[in-house]
């Protein structure tokens, strides 16, 4: 008998992730709008988003080695969901600078703490056959909320333009609904020993020097990919920047959503059968001719091409990534490499919004748009050179 791709713990880790993003994109691409209402800059912006990630996201090394050592899962998963529920309502409290980069580093660091062994437990219910589809299911998910919780606040925003305070209480709602989800979840007992070695906070770098070489060589290309891919708030602020009511712009967010929720399993189920490598590699091709796109356009009908292509980039990437990486080491270090990839992404990922920011104040779109394009190329070359060394599937 064929055994089920789709598990109870897939589809229950799938539906968690659906109800938080609703909650998250429903403020997500309000935020920038509402910073910008009280006056913050889009530097501003760019440090807020790189200072959280980079505070928050380092503790995903920490907390992918710790669950590794004691092969425990879902604590982290549903102490860092919870978190992340309970942190996003009060960033409308205080205007202040502080209490706005405070609340959105609680909201990361919920992330932090979940990602690893969130997607730990995903690996453990697939086969190496099988991880582009059950990756790809989750990310589909994962996103369809990314594309509600827009819709949510677009509906909202056209009975009550710019009043944003009640839309950040109402984010706490399908929070509360994930928590519910939460409880439902079942850890299988591990059979592996525990390891009984001292960990730090940094324990990663320790990690990742003892990693296979497939592993780092895979790693060393996606964090320089994530050195200049910013946060996707600078693509609503160009489409902001061009003039677009806030409607279109959360409409576009919405669309790019939809669209990387109904390619993700698709894709997923293309890199099972061609090759996780290949797919991943062409869709970060597509990344950089849709950013040397956003550099130059100012018509709506362009952006709505870039903004699908856009989301094709997404579904080909994001799961995939991470199945890449699973596949490269042993099953009982899955948390650890996720962790700490992502911990390194982190920090690339809040110099990239750093370096976004400084680079659109001081030069405009297009010289921020342009620079990221031109890495990404050289990112597509890298990881062709190195193809064979980092596609071949562990024993």
């Amino acid at each position: 008998m064929k055994k089920k791709i789709l598990t109870r713990t897939i589809i229950l880790l799938s539906f968690v992730s659906l109800f938080t993003d609703i909650a998250s994109e429903m403020l997500y691409p309000v935020i920038p709008m509402y910073l910008v209402s009280i006056n913050y800059s889009a530097a501003f912006i760019g440090v807020l988003e790189g200072v959280a990630e980079f505070i928050a996201g380092l503790s995903k090394g920490y907390f992918g080695i710790w669950s590794d050592k004691i092969q425990r899962r879902l604590p982290f998963v549903r102490t860092g969901y919870i978190l992340s529920a309970l942190a996003k309502p009060l960033m409308i409290i205080i205007p202040s600078a502080w209490w706005i980069l405070l609340t959105r580093t609680l909201d990361r660091f919920g992330k932090g703490i979940r990602t690893a062994s969130r997607d730990a437990m995903l690996s453990a219910e697939s086969t190496p056959e099988t991880k582009g589809r059950i990756f790809g299911f989750h990310r589909s998910m994962d996103t369809l909320g990314a594309a509600i919780g827009p819709a949510i606040a677009l509906l909202y925003l056209y009975f009550f333009p710019g009043q944003y305070t009640w839309l950040f209480i109402f984010a706490l709602l399908p929070g509360l609904v994930t928590i519910g989800f939460l409880w439902k979840l079942k850890e299988k007992p591990s059979s592996t020993e525990k390891n009984n070695n001292k960990i730090s906070f940094l324990s990663f770098f320790k990690y990742v020097k003892h990693s296979p070489k497939s592993y780092r060589l895979l790693i060393a290309g996606l964090l320089v990919f994530a050195l200049f891919n910013s946060s996707d708030m600078f693509l609503l602020l160009k489409a902001k920047e061009l003039n677009y009511t806030d409607a279109e712009v959360i409409g576009l967010y919405i669309f790019y959503n939809m669209v990387y929720a109904l390619l993700s399993y698709p894709a997923g189920t293309l890199a099972d059968r061609f090759g996780l490598n290949k797919i991943f590699i062409f869709g970060i091709l597509v990344f950089a001719l849709v950013y040397a796109g956003f550099a130059f356009t100012s018509s709506l009908g362009i952006l709505l091409v870039l903004f699908f292509a856009y989301g094709f980039y997404s579904a080909a990437t994001e799961g995939i990534s991470k199945a890449w990486i699973c596949n490269l080491v042993d099953k009982n270090e899955t948390a650890s490499a996720i962790g700490s990839f992502t911990a390194f992404q982190s920090v690339a990922s809040m110099l990239a919004s750093v370096i976004a920011g400084v680079l659109w104040t001081a030069f405009g779109a297009t010289v921020a748009f342009s620079a990221t394009a031109i890495i990404s190329l050289l990112v597509v070359v890298y990881l062709l050179i190195v193809n064979k060394k980092i596609a071949v599937q562990p024993v």
